[in-house]
């Protein structure tokens, strides 16, 4: 799994970091996504798929 984020299109909702909080931070300053791995382990899966499914913005892609 491949995690892509395009910070472009980001609304800092934090909807991604609620869901997978390993993967997804928040920039302080303007709360913009930050990927913390972008190659998360198969445990994190599932969680990662929810992040980008509740993402407002659709700015998280998955590459399998």
């Amino acid at each position: 799994m491949k995690v892509i984020v395009d910070e472009e299109k980001c609304v800092a909702a934090g909807q991604c970091v609620a869901a997978a909080v390993d993967v997804f931070d928040q920039r302080e300053e303007d709360g913009i996504v930050i990927l913390l791995d972008e190659n998360p382990p198969a445990e994190l899966a599932d969680d990662v798929r929810n992040a980008a499914a509740v993402c407002p913005a659709l700015a998280i892609r998955i590459g399998e």
